[in-house]
């Protein structure tokens, strides 16, 4: 009797006292392996797991309490019972959101979110204290655990927002209420999910169409038509390169190979390489500026700001110079990397791409294309790799498509590459920065 109406009362508990355990913890984790003392663990099931199994070992481990939606695993009054885990995450998140009442900032995109949000909190980190999304938790569990990082100390919040089917965004932006929102770009990204090209405007303009319902504001960039026609009913700020009628006019963009950006009477050298991240530099600086973060300092963190996780590196091994790309890679992205390794000033080039993932019908399609871009540049080694690649195999003196990594390796193993620049870039299934230790 006296385990019934704990269940009992347990079932009955509502967010607002969820929430007031929540507050006497220090961190949320969904994952045993990182628990530290005093945390609250959330149960939620995946494809091939019951996160409910690890609720004895989260409590021994330190935390205070424990959320699942399993009366089976119930161990005792630290136990928190609901009838969806996943759920009470999401709307624990949204409560705490409203709850601290601070200003958010909202960012999707096809590609370069995660940079622009390090950038933008590097910026904007120099006049307060901000909390921003870590790494790429930019799904349903990612923004929920992002809004529950932020505390009462925190002044701004940056949260990454990333979609691969409509309506997520949308979902995304209900729990996160953003006050302000930028999108980054419109590319060909998760075509699969999005249904083709104008599936993704689509879906990265919910963002556009939150902000305008709940009278919010957006960022935009002059430079990209697609953002201009969407927010031309919504309150903006705006960002361009020459262009008279932005809010914040960059002067000029260069990269040989790293993004310089001249604005004001401040010339800002950045450790990004390629002009498609000038951009997402313009974005942050455009952002510090409207928040009122003084040019110096502004210009101090784009200069100090040095990108890592495979994300546009530039890595010296040897004598060889590589720029690893390796995160990610669609389309869009993999057209802008290669138009800027191209124009790159080294008479040993080598390009190896791999397979992108996620396009559905238009992935032999869109892997042609890339291989049909490089035909006319014969001094380029290009190394293709993936069966999607190899597919579209076409006879080039310079051209080599292998059906997988391990092909690839054992042709490298053979090889002594010196003098060269190299561009690695593929999608995050091909981990090409194995090629690291190869060369």
């Amino acid at each position: 009797m006296i385990r019934a109406f704990i269940f009992s009362n347990i079932f009955q508990m509502d967010i607002t006292n969820i929430h007031n355990l929540f507050l006497k913890c220090n961190s949320v984790s969904i994952d045993t392996r990182k628990i530290v003392p005093t945390s609250l663990f959330v149960a939620i099931k995946g494809d091939n797991f019951d996160a409910n199994t690890f609720a004895k070992e989260a409590l021994e481990k330190g935390a205070s309490y424990v959320i699942i939606d399993n009366k089976d695993y119930y161990i005792d009054q630290r136990t928190i019972l609901v009838e969806n885990s996943l759920t009470t995450l999401q709307e624990l998140a949204k409560f705490h959101r409203n709850y601290l009442k601070l200003p958010i900032i909202a960012l999707t995109g096809s590609n370069g979110k995660t940079t622009t949000k390090e950038l933008i909190n590097a910026v904007l980190s120099k006049k307060y204290v901000t909390k921003a999304t870590v790494g790429n938790l930019n799904n349903h569990i990612g923004v929920p655990l992002t809004l529950l990082s932020f505390g009462t100390q925190t002044e701004i919040g940056i949260v990454e927002m990333g979609a691969n089917h409509k309506k997520e965004i949308e979902f995304l932006c209900e729990l996160a209420q953003p006050d302000y929102g930028y999108v980054t770009n419109f590319g060909k990204a998760h075509l699969e999910g999005f249904g083709g090209v104008e599936g993704v405007i689509e879906a990265k303009s919910e963002m556009y169409k939150y902000l305008l319902e709940n009278k919010k504001m957006a960022f935009v960039n002059l430079e990209d038509l697609i953002q201009v026609t969407k927010t031309k009913n919504l309150k903006s700020y705006s960002f361009g390169i020459n262009n008279a009628t932005a809010d914040v006019v960059i002067l000029s963009v260069k990269a040989n190979p790293f993004v310089e950006i001249h604005y004001s009477d401040k010339v800002i050298s950045t450790h990004l390489i390629g002009l498609y991240n000038s951009n997402n530099i313009n974005a942050a600086l455009a952002m510090g500026t409207y928040f009122g973060v003084e040019d110096a300092a502004i210009k101090e963190a784009l200069e100090n700001y040095i990108p890592e996780n495979n994300r546009s590196q530039l890595i010296s091994k040897g004598t060889n110079q590589i720029i690893l790309d390796a995160y990610n890679a669609n389309p869009s992205s993999m057209a802008v990397a290669i138009e800027n390794f191209v124009q790159l000033d080294n008479a040993n080039k080598i390009l190896i791409l791999g397979d992108m993932f996620e396009l559905g019908k238009d992935s032999l399609k869109e892997h042609k294309a890339i291989v049909d871009s490089l035909l006319n540049e014969d001094t380029i080694s290009c190394h293709f790799i993936g069966k999607y690649f190899y597919f579209n195999k076409t006879q080039k003196n310079n051209y080599h498509f292998y059906e997988n990594f391990d092909a690839f390796s054992d042709y490298l193993k053979g090889e002594t590459i010196e003098n060269s620049s190299i561009l690695i870039k593929g999608s995050r299934g091909m981990t090409l920065e194995r090629t690291l230790q190869l060369l």
